[in-house]
């Protein structure tokens, strides 16, 4: 059985109005970013007190591939874009 790396994560953004330029960029990663198999982000369409603006669900070969999505520039390059409009974030990774 192969295991993958699920990297699932959740954003609240100061300004909900960036969400789809979020998605955008984080989909903009897949085929550029070292470590990335697959990308999938969306924006929240319900927007109550007890959601997130945007979801993300990212798939890595393995541990090594996850730490090296984390390290590339091409990353590095959004999350310069993400983190003066970050107001918080959940993550979780797991095998599957």
């Amino acid at each position: 059985m192969v295991t993958v790396i699920r990297h699932v994560v959740l954003l609240k953004l100061t300004d909900p109005s960036d969400a789809e330029e979020c998605v955008a960029r984080l989909e903009a990663l897949e085929g550029r970013a070292e470590g990335l198999v697959t990308m999938t982000a969306g924006a929240d369409v319900l927007r109550t007190e007890a959601s997130y603006d945007v979801a993300i669900i990212a798939t890595h070969p393995d541990l090594a591939g996850l730490r090296a999505y984390a390290d590339d520039p091409v990353h590095g390059e959004f999350l310069a874009w993400l983190r003066p409009r970050l107001a918080g974030r959940v993550a979780v990774d797991s095998e599957y």
